[in-house]
């Protein structure tokens, strides 16, 4: 079971794409949810930490993936997708001002 939250939260996977090897993904949840509202997992790893014995232990996000559009920078516009054109009406196109 735990097993099972570990590939989760180190996959970052829906709850319904869980492998089937680890069971019903909604058990695995119900008991995910269960074990965090009363703090079981906590004391789990505060257990660990406690008596490891000189390995680490860690869980972190870094492994998680994000949608490439989930970064949050700015996207990349060409001129032509400009709201409002940054020449002047009466002003020549690039193309004819290029030096020949």
């Amino acid at each position: 079971m735990l097993e099972a939250m570990l590939w989760i939260l180190r996959t970052g996977a829906p709850w319904r794409d869980l492998p089937p090897e680890y069971g019903s993904w909604q058990t695995v949840y119900t008991r995910f949810s269960r074990w965090s509202r009363k703090d079981v997992l906590k004391r789990v790893f505060d257990k660990l930490a406690e008596e490891r014995d000189g390995e680490g232990y860690m869980i972190d996000g870094t492994i998680v993936r994000a949608h490439q559009d989930a970064t949050g920078a700015p996207k990349k516009r060409r001129p032509s997708d400009w709201p409002f054109s940054r020449r002047s009406i009466d002003e020549a196109s690039r193309g004819s001002r290029r030096a020949r």
